[in-house]
């Protein structure tokens, strides 16, 4: 009724007094990223649905790019978050005075982590997150050299954009960070370029942006392997990976290796904006001294998105869903089978489907929006759409999901017969 009556005077706003849409406002007054931002009009979420001010209810497969992996306003989320903003808001830069929701979460969170990962430092976005390990890696192994993998994205800031390979997006920010060299994902070739030299080496164990590419051949267990031989740290950005997506609470539990440094972000805070960096207390006391204040930020650890962490990662145990996601896996992938599509790549419900053709991949896209469905594009793989619902779908809606997407691919392989009859 509240989302009824909202639309009503929103209508009678724009219609008898001549006020601008809330699209012509956004268009004017909030910074968008690209030239046609796609513009959906969101009036409420719940679960894996979104709708948009005029009624229209879409499937969110993408969980706002793996953000949203419990859904939209999960109950033990929102009760957390209520509780919290009952005791306070703010305090103080993060690291000064004790707050309860800090300690519970960090403490819950080392409980399920190898024994080495026992010391959180708490953000508010995962490109900082990033930034912060980038300097702790300089910082703790005394060189600047880092080594990153092609096609992947850790961020946007100075540091996290170094590391990117492709100059298309970067070139226009130069000079960024010295002493980066890229490898090859799973290439075992590229490994020589990891050196006494190097500071740490910095990857994904699942590619992400360029399209899914899990780890092949042991091919973490032999970056780890070399980290150790030549001294330098393992960073794991399980920013997209972490909390259930790839079917383990973490991926680097499904591949077999424990980082020096962990990421993580997104999908921890149930919705709300958190990220944080894991690593042994020892090598995080290194911030404390020499310079003491080595990394400070204002908001990290903001009492109301820990209590939404706390409430994330309780709901993820309690309710036993990370269990469920290798199944829902194979669910996906034994239906998703049409003649435009190639190959469906995953590791969990980190799914990327491949079509045969490029022309293809907008009519797919597009159509699902239109029946309902929404997915998504990856940064550097141009022939395939992202899947990446929230951990809760089930069986049925997986179906109906399914159905939606083989729909708008019969749409996109028509677009296309058509033209040549």
């Amino acid at each position: 009724m509240i989302h009824l009556c909202s639309q009503i005077v929103l209508y009678f706003c724009v219609t008898y007094w001549n006020m601008p849409s809330i699209r012509e406002l956004f268009i004017s007054n909030v910074a968008q990223t690209s030239p046609i931002p796609l513009g959906l009009e969101i009036d409420h979420a719940e679960g894996i649905y979104i709708y948009d001010v005029h009624g229209n209810k879409y499937m969110d497969l993408n969980s706002g790019i793996s953000v949203s992996s419990l859904g939209h306003r999960h109950p033990k989320v929102i009760k957390a978050i209520k509780n919290q903003l009952d005791k306070h808001l703010h305090t103080m830069v993060y690291g000064e005075h004790i707050q309860q929701s800090q300690v519970a979460y960090a403490n819950l969170l080392v409980q399920q982590l190898p024994e080495s990962l026992n010391s959180v430092y708490y953000f508010m976005a995962g490109t900082e997150v990033i930034e912060a390990a980038m300097k702790l890696a300089k910082r703790t192994q005394e060189r600047y050299e880092i080594v990153a993998c092609r096609n992947a994205y850790h961020g946007s800031t100075q540091g996290a954009e170094s590391l990117r390979s492709d100059h298309e997006y970067s070139e226009a920010f130069l000079p960024l960070i010295p002493g980066i060299k890229h490898i090859d994902f799973n290439s075992e070739s590229d490994l020589d370029k990891i050196t006494e030299k190097t500071a740490a080496v910095i990857l994904e164990p699942v590619q992400a942006e360029a399209g899914v590419h899990p780890p092949e051949n042991d091919y973490l267990k032999k970056v780890r392997n070399l980290c150790d031989e030549v001294g330098a740290l393992m960073i794991l950005d399980e920013i997209q990976t972490g909390f259930g997506r790839t079917g383990y609470l973490f991926a680097f539990q499904k591949y077999g290796v424990v980082p020096d440094i962990l990421c993580i972000g997104k999908a921890m805070g149930g919705g709300m904006p958190i990220g944080a960096m894991v690593c042994s207390r020892e090598l995080m006391l290194a911030f404390t001294k020499s310079p003491m204040l080595g990394h400070i930020t204002t908001f990290g650890g903001h009492p109301v998105s820990c209590a939404a962490a706390l409430g994330t990662l309780k709901a993820l145990i309690e309710e036993s869903i990370v269990e469920s996601v290798l199944e829902k896996e194979k669910i996906f992938k034994n239906l998703l089978v049409h003649p435009i599509i190639k190959e469906v790549r995953s590791s969990g419900l980190m799914m990327s489907v491949e079509v045969v053709k490029r022309k293809y991949l907008k009519h797919v896209i597009s159509k699902g929006m239109e029946l309902g469905i929404i997915v998504d594009y990856f940064l550097f793989n141009n022939r395939s759409f992202r899947l990446a619902p929230p951990l809760i779908i089930n069986e049925e809606e997986i179906k109906l999901a399914c159905n939606k997407l083989l729909e708008a691919c019969d749409y996109a392989q028509g677009k296309y017969s058509s033209k040549y009859k």
